[in-house]
């Protein structure tokens, strides 16, 4: 006999299936199931089955057969997922479904919320695939119920970003918005508790998180939303820290993730009271599905029918109330009020406020780079946060970084046309508001590639841009504390690789670093500018020695060879004078809660020409600030050792004489070197005649951190 059903909702078709299988409607000995899924149809299900005789008893061994047959096992369901995303990649789209659908009655059968949110999510990415938006967006919902009853935001948050990307793709970017939104809501939440954030996820997701950061920045600008775009670009560094490093906690400037603003808010209300009275609703039936199958009476089978009918009912009120005229319309009126709703979110007027407190006149840049454009945004203490997008390919931005790059690190080569062009594309947009606030200081949180490469250098036809700036970098604004003063005691531990050889393997890669010529005079001439200055030279200057004796100065000197790589923490690594390494990941580890400044003068980036997103460069700049140093100086390529020497005397000088911020003091030692300045000459080297007006001398070192 062949019975025909018609199930509007993928809910109603699982459950449907799981109940005809196992509770005496149809025999678990099933002779063919032919499943048809076609983008606007409705399931069919064709069961061919055996009529059952009256009288004959159902036997233990046919009651339990699914179970028997499929097991409860997580690396079983785990396996089926894969094997249905797979196929799904081969065009399988029914091989794929009938994979999940038992993937799903097992982790039903079995109590495993987690995997059956796993399951939800991937049945949700292949009727999205096949274009049947309707029913991946009731997978995707039934998923966010599971994670919110079971407390995991983490896996709650992906699949809010999968919901958000179903509706991107159906060009409804409001919708797309409010649930980008809360994945970073989520996200952030669950921060506070980074083994969450740590454990290897199933690939489940449309976008990765770092992912979902991007696209929510890129879309909330185009809306004209400046200040919630500056809040996730600045929450992206966080995460994409966290995809670098595994190990960053949130704090509570970050835990709020981003504002829901006023016109959301009856969104919000509806979709927590939707989730809330569905939660409660899947208690309920989590109970149940926990009896086995073939244990449960009539009437617990008949509630599980109808608490599966009352979830569906419920998310099909909310998705009719979401998508009707009245809240399409609300949503879209965000961006005509932006403007006044920038100027009421806490996360903006903190950083407005902290600006305001800071010595000099500063503002935060924060560039996004996309595939087409440069986005920019600019916040300042006294008006709205500030967008411009410039139109540059992001394939073009990356050849004028490469170019500029090699005309850095060759001072034969002609520099100012890339400079010149980077100036045009990242400073003369916004060079009405940095002048219209007085813009004394540049807070520069740099994106992707733009890392590898230092603002200070570009030129805008007539000077350097650090001839009019201070520059300091930051990993993200909710991150760094830019208000704490320096101590004014200055007390140094300097450390020199002076002498010998050693080779050092990264990869499949095999580096050979020698003594740096200059490094003890430039620790000599430390020692001669701050008298309170310890001298580790040599193969005194270890981990083992080193390290225990940081947090004893305000001032941490290494001149020795350190490499930024493209990979793993892991592969990124300062080297001791003992041939010892400690790497990215080492670094976590100490603890500097009395250090100011750590300053690495002989760092190395890009090595070997390649370059990837630089977030081994926001990694150390993080890792440093996790120890508790309040700022760090590195170089972006290895420097001339008498430039070198040149640019750290003096910066000493400014800083314990001129009582000046590091910030300050790091601009006055690049003018120093631009314009040979005859009143330092006396603390510069002979070597190279003093000549260091060229960028490669100087413009290498940046500071990232608190700048004060």
């Amino acid at each position: 006999m062949i019975m025909q059903l018609h199930l509007p909702y993928f809910s109603t078709l699982v459950s449907s299936v799981i109940f005809l299988f196992n509770f005496g409607l149809v025999e678990p000995l099933i002779q063919e199931v032919n499943l048809k899924f076609n983008y606007g149809e409705k399931h069919q299900i064709l069961v061919q089955k055996n009529q059952r005789s009256p009288g004959v008893e159902r036997s233990p061994q046919k009651a339990g057969l699914l179970s028997q047959t499929l097991g409860e096992s997580p690396s079983q369901i785990e396996a089926l997922n894969r094997q249905a995303i797979l196929n799904s990649q081969q065009d399988q789209p029914q091989a794929a479904l009938q994979k999940l659908q038992q993937a799903l009655a097992i982790s039903q059968e079995g109590g495993q919320s987690f995997w059956e949110g796993v399951t939800l999510n991937n049945l949700g990415r292949v009727y999205q695939k096949q274009g049947n938006y309707s029913l991946a967006l009731l997978s995707f919902q039934q998923a966010a119920i599971i994670y919110r009853q079971i407390g995991d935001r983490v896996q709650l948050g992906k699949t809010y970003s999968n919901i958000g990307y179903l509706f991107q793709i159906q060009n409804k970017p409001d919708l797309a918005i409010f649930f980008y939104k809360h994945c970073v809501i989520n996200r952030e939440s669950a921060r506070l508790q980074t083994a969450n954030l740590s454990e290897l996820q199933p690939n489940a997701y449309n976008l990765t998180v770092g992912q979902t950061y991007r696209i929510l920045s890129e879309k909330l600008l185009k809306k004209g939303r400046v200040a919630e775009a500056q809040r996730t670009m600045d929450l992206l560094k966080v995460e994409e820290l966290q995809e670098y490093l595994h190990n960053v906690p949130g704090n509570q400037h970050t835990a709020t993730g981003i504002a829901i603003v006023a016109t959301e808010k009856p969104v919000k209300e509806k979709l927590d009271q939707t989730v809330n009275n569905a939660v409660a609703l899947g208690k309920e039936l989590t109970k149940l599905r926990k009896i086995p199958p073939q244990e449960r009476s009539p009437q617990q089978n008949q509630r599980v029918r109808q608490l599966v009918t009352q979830q569906q009912q419920l998310l099909d009120k909310f998705n009719k109330f979401i998508t009707s005229p009245t809240v399409t319309s609300q949503l879209e009126q965000i961006s005509r009020t932006a403007r006044r709703q920038n100027l009421d979110l806490e996360s903006i007027n903190e950083i407005r406020d902290n600006l305001a407190r800071l010595p000099q006149k500063s503002a935060i840049i924060y560039p996004l780079v996309l595939k087409d454009s440069l986005e920019l945004v600019v916040v300042t203490p006294e008006s709205p946060p500030i967008h411009h997008t410039v139109a540059v390919p992001q394939a073009k931005l990356h050849q004028t970084i490469a170019n500029f790059r090699q005309a850095l690190t060759n001072p034969s080569k002609d520099i100012k046309t890339p400079a010149r062009q980077l100036y045009n594309w990242l400073i003369k947009p916004i060079e009405a508001e940095l002048k219209q606030s007085g813009t004394q200081t540049l807070l520069y949180a740099p994106d992707g590639q733009l890392r590898y490469i230092p603002l200070s250098a570009l030129y805008d036809g007539k000077q350097w841009l650090v001839e009019r700036f201070s520059i300091n970098h930051i990993t993200a604004a909710s991150l760094t504390n830019l208000n704490t003063s320096r101590d004014q005691t200055l007390r140094v531990l300097a450390g020199a690789f002076t002498q010998g050889s050693y080779q050092v393997t990264v990869g499949n890669r095999r580096l050979a670093f020698s003594s740096l010529p200059f490094a003890a005079l430039e620790v000599e001439n430390l020692a001669a500018t701050i008298p309170q200055t310890k001298k580790l030279l040599g193969k005194s200057f270890s981990p083992q020695i080193t390290v225990p004796q940081m947090d004893d100065y305000t001032i941490v000197h290494l001149a020795t060879h350190a490499a930024f790589v493209v990979g793993k923490p892991q592969d990124s690594f300062i080297l001791f004078g003992n041939g010892d390494r400690v790497n990215l990941s080492d670094i976590a580890t100490w603890s500097l809660p009395h250090v100011d400044l750590v300053v690495l003068s002989a760092c190395e980036t890009g090595l070997g020409g390649k370059l990837g997103d630089g977030q081994e460069i926001l990694g150390f700049g993080y890792q440093m600030q996790k120890t508790g140093a309040k700022a760090a100086i590195a170089s972006l390529w290895a420097v001339d050792d008498g430039g070198t020497q040149a640019l750290m005397s003096v910066f000493y000088h400014k800083l314990s004489t001129d009582k000046l911020t590091k910030t300050v003091a790091l601009r006055q030692a690049q003018i120093a070197l631009i314009k040979d300045i005859e009143s330092t000459n006396h603390i510069m080297p002979v070597a190279n005649n003093g000549n260091f007006h060229h960028p490669y001398y100087w413009a290498s070192f940046i500071l990232i951190g608190n700048g004060l």
